[in-house]
């Protein structure tokens, strides 16, 4: 399975269509949304070209390829415009033998075991570490607002490996599990 992870596009209806077009590039089977699609949260500034309403349309053809958590940004309204279910506050993708939980990053860590996957958006700063207990917690970032200096990215998945990208596809950083 080859999946494009990404966060907190926070209605930026251009950094989404740049993530769309990395995601087609990618050739990958699922988009992995961890939350905070719609709204820019009242301590973010707005994102470029915010059209909230225009990243629901721009992500409505992909609905059949998302699996989505609910960030801290998410609304029940918001629910009423995505043609996907972006209402859990946790999730897992059981793939290639290994367990990757989901969660934007804002809720208690679930139990997890050593050799889990964590992956988690929320902070808009990349992160690759393992955690005290062994499990791998990764974050792509934001594809809107990144912070400290990070990049607009994502995390591709594939046969094992989580590579770091820019929206451009320029890799820089990977953890192979």
């Amino acid at each position: 399975m080859k999946m494009v992870i990404a966060s907190d596009i926070h209605g930026s209806a251009y950094w989404c269509e740049k993530l769309v077009r990395a995601f087609e590039r990618e050739g990958a089977d699922r988009l992995v949304l961890l939350g905070d699609i719609l709204y820019h949260g009242p301590r973010n500034p707005l994102p470029d070209d915010y059209a909230p309403a225009k990243v629901a349309g721009l992500l409505a053809p992909l609905a059949p390829v998302i699996t989505c958590v609910r960030g801290n940004c998410e609304s029940e309204v918001d629910q009423m415009v995505l043609s996907f279910n972006c209402s859990s506050d946790y999730a897992a993708i059981f793939a290639d033998g290994l367990n990757m939980h989901l969660s934007h990053g804002h809720r208690p860590v679930p139990p997890l075991s050593e050799g889990d996957v964590y992956l988690t958006g929320h902070t808009h700063v990349p992160l690759n570490v393992v955690e005290n207990g062994g499990y791998i917690h990764l974050n792509p970032g934001s594809v809107s607002l990144p912070k400290e200096g990070s990049r607009h990215g994502y995390i591709l998945y594939e046969n094992r490996t989580f590579t770091f990208k820019d929206l451009d596809g320029e890799a820089y950083d990977e953890r192979g599990v």
